[in-house]
């Protein structure tokens, strides 16, 4: 460990942290240059913590300092780090700014086990060993986006003493729906996400890991391994997660008790989240046994407004409460706090709770005879299928006739029969002009992102009944209900939260099709992803052992008429 005082901080260097186990961790430790007992902001996770958002994430970095100058104004931004806060933002504000890497991370030695147990224990243990410091007043908060905002569900169900508020950032929380399988399809992100941001920062590659901007030491640490050790020293993620295709044990472990989250919290959802970072935020707020709880939800780029004027003035009124003890700070907050999307603009409102309470429910039916969602069933029995491998069916609104607001949850109500065993579904919400263009949105990663996304493998159809709403199926995911070819069953899809205010002349489009959405316009790379951005970001569903051509690659049929129940809720918010 070495120490120094630096841009008006108290900053310690990979400072040792005992694990349970005998195993030490780094971190780096920045606080106020004056002694004092200070509330504590901490984050652990594997992005190696000398590694500077710029470098790392160059695309990202770029894109958010020009478009947002008050991400960069008043920092030098030397101590940037992905999807952490910045210290020269809050260590002025009175707080210590704890950053751990997690086991065989950056500085950290040990065996890469994602959201584990193991590493949850460790979370637990960073966060007892800060409490406790001289400089600690002993509350420690946390706060961090994605990784450093998923792994806070795990351990505040653990009840660390020393924990007292959480601020979970676009994370999720069910391991299964929100992360590896959606709808009980595999998502091949984290395959890719191990590949490209995860090996990159192991502990023991040495220079490949490259050297601190600020320090000049090795960022992965001084120890040089060879490449079967470090292949040793890591699980196969992708494989992991294929290797368990329901919610079984191995994904309960890494996911929330929602009876033991009791510690305070704010979650802040992304809008265009789809595949990631939506679904989870909402569920937390609605599921988490806390009685001091709220939620907020935005857009944009899925980095931008954790780092903004707006976003860290929410997260410092929060701590500055909590923390702190400020009776004002955070006095009188409302329970819900949105910015409702607009086709070009964000309008903020506050809400008292979540589904918003006077939402209308309503139903627009298929009609698969004239193509659109139309107000009432058709009569007639129909029968349509499409190509699981092509563009599927879309089905248009007529025109809106005013301004409409849809804001919360969604769900979808199909019969279908497949020509094979099982069939995926992949349900999207769409907006288009007047002159049938489609309107996309700037999502949490991919600039042409569609209003609202649900999934569902065909043989994942089976509900849980005590979880399930009208407006939020849930389901099992603990058996495989295969289909008789040609013949029709009943299903259910959830279709992610969302947000739009749809202008009169308008239409909504719903499109069903057996893969993923894609947009015509590229949206580039990004550096840490691998695939082109074509409307789902990295969040995919293309990989062919999960769905082999026998299974997924047939014809799927939609039925709609007398006595079937075909249609698409929406949540319809009245103007107010």
């Amino acid at each position: 460990m070495t120490s120094e005082l630096r841009d008006g901080m108290r900053i310690a260097w990979n400072v040792a942290i005992l694990m349970d186990d005998g195993l030490t961790l780094r971190a780096d430790v920045f606080r106020p240059v004056e002694d004092g007992e200070y509330p504590v902001l901490l984050t652990h996770g594997p992005y190696a913590k000398g590694l500077s958002f710029q470098e790392g994430y160059p695309t990202a970095w770029r894109t958010m300092a020009e478009k947002h100058p008050d991400v960069t104004a008043g920092s030098s931004n030397r101590y940037q780090n992905w999807e952490v806060v910045d210290p020269e933002k809050w260590v002025p504000e009175g707080y210590a700014v704890v950053r751990v890497d997690s086991r065989g991370c950056g500085a950290s030695p040990g065996y890469i086990d994602h959201f584990s147990p193991r590493e949850t224990r460790d979370f637990y243990d960073c966060i007892e060993w800060a409490g406790v410091q001289p400089w600690s007043n002993g509350k420690v908060g946390l706060n961090g986006v994605s990784y450093f905002g998923i792994n806070q569900w795990q351990v505040a169900s653990l009840q660390p003493p020393h924990l007292a508020a959480i601020c979970v950032w676009e994370g999720a929380t069910d391991f299964y729906r929100d992360m590896t399988h959606h709808g009980g399809i595999l998502s091949t992100f984290w395959a890719n996400w191990s590949d490209m941001q995860v090996k990159t920062v192991q502990h023991g590659i040495g220079e490949a890991g490259r050297r601190s901007a600020v320090t000049g030491q090795l960022v992965c640490g001084n120890a040089l391994l060879d490449a079967a050790t470090l292949a040793a020293g890591r699980c196969d993620f992708g494989s992991e997660i294929r290797a368990h295709p329901l919610d079984d044990a191995y994904h309960r472990a890494r996911s929330p008790d929602w009876a033991r989250v009791t510690v305070p919290l704010l979650t802040a959802a992304n809008w265009s989240g789809q595949g990631l970072h939506t679904r989870g935020n909402f569920e937390g707020f609605v599921r988490a046994a806390s009685s001091h709880k709220w939620l907020e939800a935005h857009g944009l780029e899925h980095w931008t407004h954790f780092y903004t004027d707006y976003g860290r003035e929410l997260q410092k009124r929060f701590f500055d409460h909590f923390l702190k003890g400020d009776p004002d700070s955070w006095r009188d907050e409302p329970a819900v706090r949105l910015q409702v999307r607009h086709l070009k603009h964000f309008v903020e409102r506050t809400e008292t709770a979540w589904p918003i309470p006077d939402t209308e429910w309503t139903r627009l039916h298929l009609d698969l005879t004239h193509g659109r969602l139309a107000e009432t069933p058709g009569d007639v029995a129909v029968a349509q299928g499409f190509a699981s491998t092509g563009a599927g069916l879309t089905l248009l609104t007529a025109p809106l006739a005013v301004d409409t607001e849809f804001t919360g949850p969604l769900a979808l109500k199909l019969r279908v029969s497949s020509s094979t065993q099982d069939a995926d579904l992949f349900a999207i919400l769409r907006v288009f002009s007047p002159d049938l263009t489609e309107v996309t949105f700037q999502g949490a990663i991919d600039p042409h992102t569609p209003v609202a996304q649900g999934w569902l493998r065909a043989s994942h159809r089976k509900l849980d009944p005590t979880l399930s709403t009208e407006y939020r199926p849930y389901h099992s995911h603990d058996e495989i209900q295969a289909l008789s070819p040609g013949i029709p069953v009943d299903v259910d899809v959830e279709l992610w939260p969302t947000s739009i205010v749809v202008p009169a002349g308008y239409r909504l489009a719903l499109t069903i099709r057996g893969s993923d959405y894609e947009h015509p316009v590229s949206g580039g790379h990004q550096s840490n992803f691998k695939n082109e951005l074509r409307g789902c970001g990295p969040f995919l569903h293309n990989d062919p052992l999960d769905r082999p051509d026998d299974l997924f690659a047939g014809t799927t049929t939609l039925h709609t008429g007398p006595g079937i129940d075909a249609f698409l809720l929406l949540p319809v918010v009245p103007t107010r």
